[in-house]
């Protein structure tokens, strides 16, 4: 049960996703190893966009980069409702997610409910866009995230009682995030953890 216990934590660091989500997104523990099978996930082709709005601001650059990080904090608030029944129902996180950081989190969330596991609590974030392109035929950006999981934890959903995890695990790590913005909204499409603290 330590090993299947350890692999759901393996699992969850590797969403985050990210999520989540994210690999994705979403990361409830932050082990010292990576899986690459997410890598491996097909990845779904945007839609053609849409030239970014006017916001009647002096800085539209400015207007998106508020926009990526916005949707970025609402990926996170959905797959935290996910991760707490084990099931993507009943969430809005195909608004916010799409390609390996939505498709990562669906597996992760078939395994956990498969274990008996759900996920309590929340991760804390300290997300900057480091890179946007709103001039492309789709706006690009890339965000780094200083993902704390402390107190987002794994535990059995009948008794309650916290899954065990490697002592030596990371619960303050960087995530690297891909974005693009699908016609109005933009999407978190894929979030990578980093094998380092922050």
């Amino acid at each position: 049960m330590k090993d299947r216990a350890h692999c759901s934590a393996v699992r969850l660091r590797e969403i985050a996703a990210a999520s989540i989500a994210l690999c994705a997104a979403a990361a409830l523990t932050a082990c010292s190893s990576s899986d690459s099978d997410s890598k491996n996930s097909a990845q779904t082709s945007p839609p053609a966009s849409s030239p970014p709005a006017s916001t009647g601001s002096a800085d539209p650059e400015a207007a998106e980069r508020k926009a990526v990080l916005q949707a970025y904090s609402k990926m996170w608030d959905e797959q935290v409702k996910a991760y707490r029944k084990a099931d993507i129902a009943g969430t809005d996180l195909d608004e916010y997610a799409a390609a390996l950081a939505l498709s990562s989190t669906k597996r992760d969330l078939k395994d956990l409910r498969s274990k008996g596991i759900i996920a309590t609590g929340a991760p804390t974030h300290d997300v900057n866009v480091t890179q946007i392109d709103v001039a492309a035929k789709v706006p690009k950006a890339e965000l780094t995230d200083c993902l704390d999981t402390a107190e987002w934890t794994l535990v059995y959903s009948k008794s309650g009682k916290p899954v065990e995890v490697p002592e030596e695990r990371l619960t303050r790590y960087l995530n690297k995030i891909e974005a693009e913005k699908w016609g109005e909204q933009w999407k978190i499409l894929d979030v990578t953890p980093e094998q380092q603290a922050c």
